[in-house]
Order: C-alpha cells, then structure tokens, then sequence
C-alpha cells in the first residue's frame, strides 16, 4: 500500500493489500497540459499490454477515450482454468481508485457547507482517533484526504497481513466481514507515522475514516453517497460500491494473486472476497469506460466547483517519486515527454488498476490488470500518453 519501488521499476503504489504480500497499485497526476496524439495512434499501448503478459500478467483490458473516439482492446486471458481471453467490457476491483470517489464526496459536502477541511476528525468521529499517540483533535480532515494525518496504516499491521492477504489466512477468512470501526482500531493499537502535518505517508486508514464522517455528516453511507452524488448523475452503469458482496459481476474475468510475499510460487484464484476489509479506502468495482467517463466530468468541473477541484489538485511531495504530488485522493506527475496527468490507481488482490486523464479531460486511458504480481503498468501509460 505504500510508494515503493518493486523489480526496478519505478511506480506510484497505491494498493490496498499490505507489505507482506505482492501487489500491483499506482496512480497519476499533474499540472494542466494536454496530451498530443500518442503516435502511430494505440499501437504503443498495445503493444505494451502484450508485454505485461509475456512478463506473467494473465491478462489486460484497457480503454482509452480521446478526441478520435473510444478505443478498447484486450490481452491475454481471463479464466486461466479455461483459456477465456479477457474483455474489453470487463468489470473488475479498482481497489484504491475509490479515493477520488470518496474525496469527491467529501468535497462537494464542503461545498454544501456542512463541513470544512480544516475540521478536526474529532468534532465528527469523537473519542475514534485515540491510542498510542492518535489524537484526532490535532488531524484535519484535509490531512486525511493528502494521507499527511500520520494515522497508521492499518493494511501494515502483520496480524492483518496474515489474516487476509497470505494463503492460509486468506483462504479462510476471505469472506469474512470487517466494519469500519474494526479497521480504524487495528491502526490505533500502533503510533503514528508522524505528527500531523509534518510529513506525507499513504494510508488506507485516512479513508476508512473519511468514509466514516461522510456517514456521520449525512446519515447515509458512503458508498449511498457515492451512488447518489456521481455514479447516478454521470450515468456509471458497471460501477458500484459493492459493500459485504463478494462477487464481481459480468462482464468480468477470474483475479489471480500469489497470496505470499514473492512472485513464484503457485497461482490462486482470489476473485471473491469480502471487500469489507477495504472498505471506503479500495472497495469499489468499475470498468474502463465508466473509470474514463469519471475523471473527465471531474477534470472538467461537473462534479465540483471550481475552488474544491482546485483544493483537490492542490499537491504535497510524495518524496521518492519524482515530478509526483498526492492532492485530495488525486494524484499529478509528469510523464517522461512532459505531458502531466490526474488519476488514480489501486491494488487489492489480484487486480491492479489504473486510471488517468489529462487536465482538460480529452485524453483518459484506464486499464487492469487480473494478477497482483507482475507487469508495468507504467510502460502501458506512457505508450498511451507519450507515444513510446
């Protein structure tokens, strides 16, 4: 779930599943310029999806929205037991892409009045943030949505590890139902990364919590509030907020993960699970064409006013990854021919997910990948943006 390096490639992790097990999960973002046509139109990009199987992914499904139309295109197989090539109208976990969802939300409430960023979680989740050096009296709900709270990371916690993302824990308590409460309370039996405001880590906790105030602040669930605020109005058709569910619904292709901390060893699949155990920070299913139809309305203000989709591209330093800032559950960097764009990606298991759109909203590539262990999202990226 955190930034790192994994096989020399250089990503912006953004999963939700734990150190302990390998995962893909990345996101994007940056500064208002367009993209030029990707050159010799998608060929680059396919080309790059092939090379992920060829280096273990099972298959890839990506889809591309620009001023030429919708491209879709597909690679390699979805049902490993039998040869089912993937979709390009796959549905699939998005894993941490549900941040934007879910700062969107607490953003268009800011714009509402019923909220502020500079509130304390205190004043809406009291007596919730306290332990072994927690104190949400002193974290903004801003600090939340940039992950510059210094809350714990509750996906890090090896008991957790252990429970859900390797084998023999998975394989029993891969349906088993976590409440929020429960999440937030295995962050709070650690310290904190660091005070409040004085350095950035990514944390799955932060959203778990801001999924918790939106309850608080409306009455209604997150993933309601999400349904009603953006999935209904942009008409997001193969997008939901699954809840307790563990299916994925058609069109949709197998998940594979290694469930162990290397990338040999046996294939498992890990397509159903109880999505609980990410809740508000990754639990939500879509498609390329919904995730691409996403990003735009948002780069393009229908979902926010111009002064919280500013406060949402307003940046912090990542550290480790160059020419890359995390705003409020969306992510900027520039790509290696200058081109800057917004997104997000996420991890959970057996899924890794992309998602990114240029500032002007005419360009958007999101694509998957069905394994947890292997390929680079980031070549994908760049043959799409920078034609190579």
């Amino acid at each position: 779930m955190n930034y790192r390096n994994h096989r020399g490639r250089r990503r912006t992790r953004t999963g939700l599943v734990a150190a302990t097990a390998v995962t893909l999960a990345a996101a994007l973002a940056g500064p208002a310029l367009a993209a030029p046509p990707a050159k010799g139109g998608h060929g680059g990009t396919r080309a790059a999806m092939d090379a992920a199987v060829r280096d273990g992914v099972p298959g890839v499904t990506a889809t591309v929205r620009d001023g030429n139309g919708t491209w879709a295109a597909a690679s390699g197989v979805g049902d490993l037991r039998t040869n089912k090539p993937r979709g390009t109208a796959d549905r699939y976990r998005v894993g941490s892409i549900t941040k934007t969802f879910v700062s969107t939300v607490v953003l268009q409430l800011e714009a509402e009045g019923r909220l502020s960023l500079d509130d304390k979680v205190e004043r809406w989740l009291p007596g919730v943030v306290r332990g072994n050096g927690h104190d949400g009296r002193l974290i903004t709900l801003r600090q939340l949505l940039n992950h510059t709270s210094g809350v714990n990371n509750y996906t890090d916690d090896e008991d957790f590890g252990r429970r859900y993302f390797l084998k023999d824990g998975f394989l029993e308590h891969r349906y088993d139902t976590v409440t929020p409460a429960q999440l937030v309370a295995i962050a709070m039996t650690h310290k904190p990364d660091f005070a409040p405001g004085t350095s950035w880590n990514y944390s799955n906790t932060n959203y778990v919590l801001a999924g918790m105030v939106i309850e608080k602040v409306t009455g209604n669930s997150f993933a309601s509030e999400i349904g009603r605020r953006v999935i209904e109005p942009l008409g997001l058709r193969a997008t939901l907020v699954p809840g307790t569910h563990p299916k994925v619904p058609r069109p949709s292709s197998r998940a594979y993960g290694k469930l162990a901390p290397t990338t040999t060893g046996p294939t498992y699949d890990v397509t159903e699970l109880n999505p609980s155990l990410a809740s508000a920070a990754g639990e939500m299913i879509s498609s390329g064409s919904d995730l691409n139809r996403f990003y735009t309305a948002l780069l393009r203000g229908r979902l926010l006013p111009p002064r919280q989709l500013k406060e949402m591209k307003t940046t912090v330093s990542v550290g480790e990854i160059p020419n890359a800032g995390y705003g409020l559950g969306l992510i900027g960097r520039e790509l290696s021919c200058g081109v800057y764009v917004w997104g997000h990606g996420g991890g959970i298991h057996g899924s890794s997910s992309e998602s990114v759109t240029t500032a002007d909203g005419r360009h958007s590539l999101s694509f998957n990948f069905n394994g947890d262990w292997s390929g680079d999202s980031d070549a994908v990226i760049e043959a799409e943006f920078c034609g190579h």
